[in-house]
């Protein structure tokens, strides 16, 4: 099964970036994310809709 919420460090690994700077991106609102009994995770869906909007700017620019 396809796990739906990754760790940050897993979430940073997936984009190819560092965790401070998916930090930077959750804390700014950029990409989603959730709390689970203190634990921060965050939406494969989420991760998929960053790619999106990145890819529309992209093509926009």
């Amino acid at each position: 099964m396809t796990p739906l919420l990754l760790t940050v460090s897993e979430a940073a690994a997936a984009l190819a970036i560092s965790r401070s700077k998916l930090y930077e991106l959750i804390t700014s609102g950029t990409v989603a994310s959730i709390r689970i009994d203190g634990s921060r995770r965050v939406p494969v869906s989420a991760l998929h809709d960053y790619i999106t909007h990145l890819t529309a700017e992209e093509c926009a620019a």
